[in-house]
């Protein structure tokens, strides 16, 4: 099969003929039909984060339909589509597997990073860790929803009952977010690169109240604000238009340091708080809630050999939503 493979940090992705895998007996074999381009794949081939699987085949936003199912898959059946996330599996026996945090599982294994992704024509992943996908959605549509979508919603689920929430880094985690945001009635205030003003009039017509460049004063102090931007000068910013009380919630895996502010700024019981990976139950309710929205993903779709491009673009914020690579089809 075709596979775009990393065989070391720092390096462009090689397009290559691999092996087909083969699903053990918890396993399923998907045949890919669209995997989204993640940030956080851009910070794996970076060099960002450490240890990777190598050789390595990225991508964490897998949708596929099942050609294969290993002997103890109970919950689908071959022909069935399936979306797989980042969470490729946990213990199942430690502390916080057993208190709801799985997220936090000192074993954890994450797909596209410990486990070969998307980035390829065929892939296995855990039965138990994968999940239906909601059928209004097209296979590069739904592809997004499955890291920019649950670390946006479990980004906005720890900033409370927040009414006026900012954004910083307006890409494919900011822009499916904010339409859930909107539903449920918050303010957004979208905060982007100088200059960004294609992405400034994207949050407007998502259905932001403001839109501005990320070292503009908002209009009103925020409730709390959620950094999607790997950028740590972003914390003091955001902390900085907080009202009392408020929180600052960082979104991604990586971020650069977060340069010194003043105690001022966190005083009056602000907090400073991260987002780690995904449970499996943010997955199964925020594909539940997707629909009901409607969440609607803005993509660009790329074939799969063309990968360095589509991170590149990434990189360079090139990308309005999120980029999808697509696999031959058989």
């Amino acid at each position: 099969m075709e596979a775009m493979v990393l065989r070391a940090p720092h390096t462009a992705l090689e397009r290559s003929e691999v092996a087909r895998p083969r699903p053990d007996r918890h396993q399923v074999l998907l045949q890919v039909t669209a995997c989204a381009v993640c940030r956080t794949d851009l910070h794996i081939v970076d060099g960002e984060l450490p240890r990777p699987k190598l050789p390595l085949i990225p991508g964490h936003e897998v949708v596929g339909v099942i050609v294969e199912c290993g002997e103890r898959v109970e919950r689908f059946a071959v022909g069935d589509r399936v979306g797989a996330p980042w969470l490729g599996w946990t213990c199942g026996v430690c502390r916080f597997c057993q208190s709801g945090r799985e997220n936090l599982c000192g074993d954890a294994r994450f797909t596209g990073y410990d486990i070969d992704g998307g980035f390829a024509e065929f892939t296995v992943v855990d039965g138990r860790y994968c999940f239906a996908l909601p059928g209004s959605y097209r296979d590069v549509d739904a592809a997004p929803l499955l890291c920019a979508g649950l670390i946006g919603y479990r980004a906005l689920r720890l900033a409370g009952d927040a009414a006026r929430v900012g954004i910083y880094g307006f890409g494919a985690a900011a822009h499916i977010i904010t339409q859930f945001a909107v539903h449920e009635g918050r303010e957004i205030y979208a905060f982007t690169r100088p200059g960004d003003t294609m992405s400034q009039d994207f949050a407007l017509e998502l259905g932001a109240v403001w839109a501005g460049d990320s070292h503009t004063p908002p209009p009103d102090a925020l409730d709390a604000a959620l950094i999607f931007a790997p950028d740590g000068s972003l914390v003091p910013i955001a902390l900085h238009a907080l009202e009392k009380g408020g929180t600052v919630v960082c979104g991604g895996i990586h971020m650069s340091d977060i340069p010194t502010f003043p105690y001022r700024d966190l005083w009056e019981e602000r907090v400073i708080r991260s987002v780690a990976n995904l449970t499996r139950r943010d997955a199964e309710e925020f594909l539940a809630a997707a629909p009901q929205v409607p969440v609607s993903t803005r993509t660009t779709a790329y074939p799969l050999a063309d990968a360095n491009t589509a991170l590149d673009d990434l990189r360079h914020g090139r990308i309005e939503g999120a980029a999808v690579l697509v696999p031959p089809s058989e």
